[in-house]
């Protein structure tokens, strides 16, 4: 499924334009996007968690050299899914 699918699909199940769920879907991972920029925990029930995680420096190894490298230690976004999103798609 694409956005504009996502879109149609919000709009068809909230009873509004497909302009309106475009808009309320941008503004969705707008905030989603702002609030993990800042280190914040997103949890929305029944649907799991957003937060951010942090990843450890580490030595890699080009393949195609074998010669070592320093990956730098980042921060990456990570999503937990709720327990009843689990048992639904099972």
């Amino acid at each position: 499924m694409n956005k504009q699918e996502l879109i149609s699909k919000i709009a068809e199940k909230a009873g509004i334009s497909k302009k309106d769920a475009g808009v309320a879907l941008t503004a969705l991972t707008a905030t989603i996007t702002e609030e993990l920029k800042a280190g914040e925990k997103i949890a929305i029930s029944n649907l799991g968690i957003f937060e951010v995680r942090e990843r450890a420096a580490r030595t890699g190894h080009n393949p195609r050299t074998g010669e070592t490298v320093e990956i730098a230690a980042k921060r990456i976004p990570a999503f937990k899914a709720a327990k009843a999103l689990k048992d639904a798609v099972e």
